[in-house]
């Protein structure tokens, strides 16, 4: 067994005052306005950027049409006072009155993919946020290489910038900032290196056993069930899931015990979805890598909570399973009976991520917790109605609207969803207490919800977020976020549990 371990994947993040002898690149953030470009902040480093270098960068960032707009690259060579800089690396942040956390941590990632190779870079942008510039430049540099071989491992000058020194106006400026960025920038780095590690490697025993090490590794208490342990204990929607596949499925609980608040976190772990015997289309399903996103998150953000000492007790509730067509596998139109009790007739093998949920949640809520957050990459339908960057959030109207909107502040645009009444009548079943999909294809992301709402305890402040999109970027890098996992909605997550632990 190889562990993703829980350490640095990303480079390292210094405080410091003075440029070094050694830097490589200064980066300055600029802003757009009808005079040309301005460099920010105006009033911090005067001492590194005085007038007359301020005069020359902006006379030199103009001679080459830098504009100052988000995320716009600009690199020029360094003034001669600039002694200790080979160059400086312009990034945009657009307007000035706009400028927020978000767009710094875009910018400062965009800097950090540019950089590859680079071994010692200054930047200024802590002057304006010291954590978003931190976790942009994190995330930014992040890259996944385990099954690069020699011929094709990444070259000196493609490898991620190994050193970031931000600029601090004084000594003891932004130290427990820092150290918060850095934290969470490793944790969303540990999600994405389960998301992007493949299926071959990554499977429900292998994930179990990866979590686990992770996890007594930190001090915290762990469980896992195999496939004796779920029978034995009836997990059938565990079980029926996974029972196409050659490779048991497994149910892992991770506790940390650290204050009087109770909070439940659920995570889809699907390592590899082929849909089942309702065999998906050939085409894109090797992104069904993806699949086990959400429990990657949610065992990336019980040790964050940990690391961070918050004040409350989080456990994560993380099924795993390998959807499979087989002899053995679950056919539309069997019954299976849930955790606790419930049956449910599956009529379609590929809405299986709902039904291993549903065990987790119920055996969630036998902890008596006050809030429970579940996530998966459930549909497609979120997709259709909120795109690929836009996590649908449900769940009980509060704490919904709670989670959407932290969401959205920290830069992960969650997004407030119904729950319609009137869709709930389309889960009954003929033959069990539910069907696991509707017989149509409309509001299937809210659908899903629905079903879920089912399990949850009476009492709960729930909430659901499908990040079926948000989680894999099949797309072209942009800002912080690569090629392939993006570690959404870690970040999310740990701050609903700091808000919450803050009441």
């Amino acid at each position: 067994m190889t562990a993703v371990a829980d350490r640095s994947l990303g480079p390292e993040l210094v405080r410091t005052q003075t440029i070094g002898a050694d830097t490589d690149v200064l980066v300055l953030g600029i802003t757009s306005s009808e005079n040309g470009p301005a460099i920010v902040p105006e009033d911090l480093f005067s001492d590194v950027l005085t007038a007359d270098v301020r005069a020359e960068l902006l006379d030199q960032l103009g001679a080459v049409g830098a504009k100052g707009k988000a995320e716009e690259l600009t690199r020029v060579p360094a003034p001669a006072a600039l002694a200790e800089v080979t160059s400086v690396l312009a990034v945009g942040l657009g307007a000035a009155d706009k400028i927020d956390a978000e767009q710094i941590r875009r910018s400062a990632g965009v800097a950090a993919r540019a950089l590859s190779g680079t071994e010692l870079v200054a930047t200024t942008l802590s002057g304006l946020d010291l954590g978003a510039a931190a976790e942009g430049f994190y995330l930014g540099a992040y890259t996944f290489t385990p099954f690069k071989s020699g011929k094709s491992a990444p070259k000196p000058d493609e490898r991620p910038v190994a050193r970031v020194e931000f600029l601090v106006p004084e000594p003891e400026f932004g130290e427990a900032e820092l150290f918060r960025a850095q934290l969470i920038a490793e944790a969303v780095a540990t999600a994405r290196d389960f998301v992007n590690t493949p299926p071959s490697h990554l499977y429900p025993a292998e994930f179990a056993s990866r979590a686990e090490e992770l996890a007594k590794a930190a001090g915290l208490d762990v469980e896992v069930l195999d496939e004796n342990a779920l029978d034995a204990s009836g997990y059938g929607g565990v079980l029926g899931v996974g029972k196409g596949s050659s490779r048991p499925p497994r149910l892992v609980r991770i506790t940390y015990a650290g204050g009087p608040k109770k909070i439940a976190l659920v995570g889809k772990g699907i390592t590899f979805d082929t849909g089942g015997i309702s065999i998906k289309p050939a085409q894109n399903m090797e992104n069904m890598t993806s699949d086990m996103a959400g429990a990657a998150a949610v065992v990336a953000t019980t040790l964050l909570a940990a690391r961070l000492s918050l004040p409350v007790t989080v456990t994560a509730t993380v099924p795993m399973a390998e959807n499979m067509p087989s002899a053995t596998a679950q056919r539309p139109g069997d019954v299976l009976t849930q955790y606790g009790g419930t049956t449910v007739e599956v009529l379609n093998t590929d809405a299986e991520g709902r039904l291993i949920l549903a065990d987790a949640i119920v055996r969630a809520g036998e902890d008596e917790p006050d809030y429970l957050i579940d996530v998966a990459t459930l549909t497609g339908a979120q997709m259709v109605a909120l795109g690929t960057r836009t996590p649908g959030v449900m769940g009980t109207d509060d704490f919904r609207d709670r989670v959407a909107e932290i969401s959205r502040r920290i830069g992960e645009n969650g997004w407030a969803m119904p729950l319609p009444t009137e869709l709930r009548a389309d889960l009954n079943s003929k033959i069990a207490d539910l069907a696991n999909v509707a017989p149509h294809r409309w509001g299937g992301m809210l659908s899903a919800g629905l079903f879920l709402k089912e399990f949850v305890p009476e009492g709960v402040q729930w909430a659901h977020l499908d990040v079926a999109g948000p989680a894999y970027n099949t797309g072209g890098p942009f800002g912080y976020i690569g090629k392939g996992g993006t570690g959404v909605p870690v970040r999310t997550l740990i701050a609903v549990i700091e808000d919450i632990a803050a009441e």
